[in-house]
């Protein structure tokens, strides 16, 4: 007998969104995928990162999800190893049927009480990789000739869950930023972006390989996805005086400027290493943004295995973070659909339609008129087939 589990899948969780997101959806099984625990200063707030967590468990709306667990990778004195992801998973009392997977022994085994894991060192039931060596020779001449380019904190962590007897992977993903605009914009696609392209290939190999047998896999986190900057710069400037400024005794460009012929050769856009200020900025807010979802590009490159629903959310990134400015985009980078839901064709395969055309899937993002720091959270929210009671 088919039956349906509300599922909640969250990029990030910004407090009291989250709260009345699951009191609007009514989950049973809720999934957050964290990037970057402890912020910037990691070292200074990572000790603080168990209560921030215990907060979100203790909350009104979760009381009823009497199993908990949560995975830190805390351990940030392991440079090599260290990726600062972070995987919370709620179950609801009514959900009797879950099963989590154990890497080591290749078994499902239940999943009871509340678990709080802050040393990933030794455990079983996640599988972490930080982009390191395992993947230098896909990047080494680039790395060669960008010697400022940082590993950072980047990987993937994975868990493994059966509900009501439906298998599914969770891919906790953190991918490369573009570290310069200018460099962005030398050619299409970027350098960047081939690069990212590269490491998210390289994960979905990693679970889709025969090691374990595969299932449905999602794969939800930042995946710093950015515009075709070079298109759409060549499209934003089209009636415009561009101006490269290079920088003294030096071949390398400092600044794009693009002047309007007429209205008194306003500055139309501003680009440098870390700026990207456009005159009309609201063009990436208006219909959520749809006219430039021509420009992000990177997700084509994967649609033999993955899919994703429509969006119809803007850019989830740069926003401003002054509490004053929720819904204006910082002049540092290109707004872009950085924070998404990604799934196998087989995921896509178990998530329930209704046949009157009432879907009750829904793919948004968190919080579009609250400011909650440079990235808005996604979410995706659907009902699960699955065959059991």
């Amino acid at each position: 007998m088919e039956t349906y589990i509300d599922v909640l899948l969250v990029t990030a969780n910004v407090g009291s969104l989250f709260d009345n997101t699951v009191r609007i959806h009514k989950p049973r099984f809720v999934a957050l995928h964290f990037q970057e625990v402890g912020g910037k200063d990691y070292m200074d707030n990572m000790g603080h990162a168990e209560n921030f967590f215990w907060n979100i468990e203790s909350s009104e709306e979760m009381r009823d999800f009497d199993r908990v667990c949560v995975y830190v990778d805390n351990h940030f004195k392991n440079v090599d190893s260290f990726t600062a992801l972070g995987s919370m998973y709620f179950i609801h009392k009514s959900l009797k049927n879950i099963y989590q997977y154990d890497f080591n022994v290749k078994d499902f085994k239940a999943v009871s009480g509340h678990k709080y894991v802050g040393s990933l060192d030794g455990v079983t039931t996640v599988e972490k990789e930080k982009f390191l060596s395992r993947l230098c020779y896909l990047v080494n001449i680039w790395c060669t000739i960008h010697s400022s380019f940082k590993w950072s904190r980047k990987g993937f962590m994975r868990t493994r869950w059966i509900i009501h007897n439906q298998g599914l992977d969770l891919i906790n993903v953190h991918l490369f930023h573009d570290a310069s605009n200018l460099i962005a914009c030398n050619a299409s696609p970027s350098i960047y972006s081939a690069n990212r392209q590269k490491a998210l290939r390289y994960v979905i190999n990693r679970i889709t390989d025969s090691s374990y047998t595969p299932l449905p896999f999602f794969l939800f986190g930042d995946f710093n996805f950015r515009l075709d900057t070079l298109s759409l710069v060549q499209n934003l400037s089209t009636s415009a005086e561009v101006q490269t400024v290079m920088k003294d005794c030096s071949n390398d460009v400092e600044k794009i400027i693009c002047e309007e012929k007429d209205n008194e050769h306003k500055v139309l856009l501003h680009i440098e290493t870390k700026m990207f200020a456009y005159l009309h900025q609201a063009v990436f807010r208006e219909d959520n943004g749809r006219a430039l979802l021509k420009y992000d590009k990177e997700i084509t490159a994967f649609h033999d295995v993955i899919t994703e629903e429509e969006i119809l959310f803007p850019p989830s990134y740069p926003y401003s973070e002054d509490y004053t400015k929720p819904t204006q985009y910082m002049n540092t980078r290109c707004p872009s659909w950085c924070d998404r839901i990604l799934m196998s064709h087989t995921a896509k395969d178990v998530i329930h339609r209704s046949n009157d055309g009432e879907s009750r899937v829904v793919y948004n993002a968190l919080g579009p008129n609250v400011c909650m720091g440079d990235h808005k959270p996604v979410f995706l929210s659907f009902a699960l087939k699955t065959n059991g009671h």
